[in-house]
């Protein structure tokens, strides 16, 4: 039977797992792990090229209606790294305050919709860029939504001692935002035309206040802190801040350039951008490449992992020999992601792999698999 993408279910990576109290969580034989697995993640972050592999364990309730309580969002989440150490993998999991991707907009007034068993919702209020600018009200820390990120990660470092790794909340791209989240988008791309001067400022708006809020998190959580973090396989020993930039397939190069990655380039300061976006977007791989420093870019490949994935080969071709780190996640048995590997490897292409494998025994194979098809290069 073809495989293809899964419609029936509400998260293709989702691993569902039964929560785990913090008190019955093994610390001390997480920290081992962890341990263990630090020098190979400072080998690969040092490296030109290679492979590395990364069983991502993405409860789905954390990323739906889960959210909504900060305790069971962190019980499924140590259940999540406790199943995780008995799967083959390079990189370790991670803890993340997730809690909806409307952080940056709850600063302008914008309140979260809870709809039954789905993520927080925010619905776009604003019809110009100008209107957007006028209606900021605090700082996103001090929003309702960026209080409780902030609130999360004391709350995850005192569960824990702040002996997990853990990252900051999803970050999305000034794009997502100004385009999605505070504009109607039938109104951002009016505004190109009809104002860009007040949306060039409300980019900047928008870039300076996630810069502020990424800060602000980076501090709290101190040396429990990995990047580049949300959807990417990420550690102590990597670099770079993640951005989910998935409206990149919305606008033209030019408009790309002009706002959105000026905007993306200012909220990641000092650090390296990091991109990702749902679906095919490999015909943009030479422009996700001038993004000034970017250091890794992630994408869907396979059929079972996104509607519209990715052509591995297209992304091999694309990013080998460019200096950036190819991030992809493959949804399958050991076999789909073996296949798609073959596909994606060149010399000179330095990749995560990134699976979601069912069982131990499928996750080993691809493992070993993998390290097979490295030897025989």
């Amino acid at each position: 039977m073809a495989k293809e993408f899964d419609y029936t279910k509400a998260d293709s990576q989702g691993t569902s797992l039964a929560p785990l109290a913090a008190d019955r969580f093994d610390i001390e034989a997480w920290v081992d792990y962890e341990v263990e697995k630090l020098a190979g993640c400072g080998a690969f972050e040092a490296a030109p090229e290679g492979v590395a592999v990364y069983r991502r364990f993405r409860v789905p309730e954390v990323f739906s209606w889960g959210c909504r309580e900060r305790k069971m969002s962190l019980e499924w989440q140590l259940a999540a790294l406790e199943a995780s150490r008995s799967y083959a993998a390079d990189i370790p999991n991670f803890l993340e305050p997730w809690y909806g991707i409307g952080t940056v907009s709850s600063a302008f007034g914008i309140p979260y919709e809870w709809h039954k068993r789905q993520a927080p919702a925010v619905r776009p209020r604003f019809t110009n860029a100008r209107e957007a600018i006028e209606a900021l009200e605090y700082p996103v820390a001090e929003s309702p939504a960026g209080r409780e990120v902030m609130e999360r990660i004391d709350y995850f470092l005192e569960a824990t001692g702040g002996r997990v790794p853990l990252s900051i909340s999803d970050t999305q791209s000034p794009l997502n935002i100004v385009s999605s989240y505070l504009l109607e988008p039938s109104a951002f791309m009016f505004e190109i035309y009809d104002h860009p001067e007040d949306l060039a400022e409300l980019f900047r708006l928008v870039a300076s206040l996630e810069r502020e809020f990424i800060e602000a998190q980076t501090a709290l959580i101190g040396d429990a802190l990995v990047r580049p973090g949300h959807g990417f396989a990420s550690s102590r020993e990597f670099s770079g801040l993640g951005f989910s930039d998935d409206n990149i397939m919305m606008i033209g190069n030019d408009p790309y350039g002009e706002y959105a990655i000026p905007a993306l380039t200012a909220a990641a300061g000092a650090e390296t951008p990091v991109f990702h976006s749902c679906g095919n977007w490999s015909g943009r791989a030479a422009l996700v490449q001038s993004i000034p420093r970017v250091s890794m870019a992630d994408g869907a490949v396979g059929a079972e992992t996104d509607p519209d994935p990715n052509p591995g080969a297209a992304l091999g071709e694309a990013f080998a020999g460019s200096g950036v780190t190819l991030h992809v996640r493959i949804v399958g048995d050991a076999a789909t992601v073996l296949e798609e590997v073959k596909r994606i490897r060149r010399p000179g292409l330095k990749l995560i792999v990134a699976t979601y494998c069912e069982t131990p025994e499928e996750q080993a194979a691809a493992v070993r698999g993998i390290r097979e098809m490295e030897e025989g290069a």
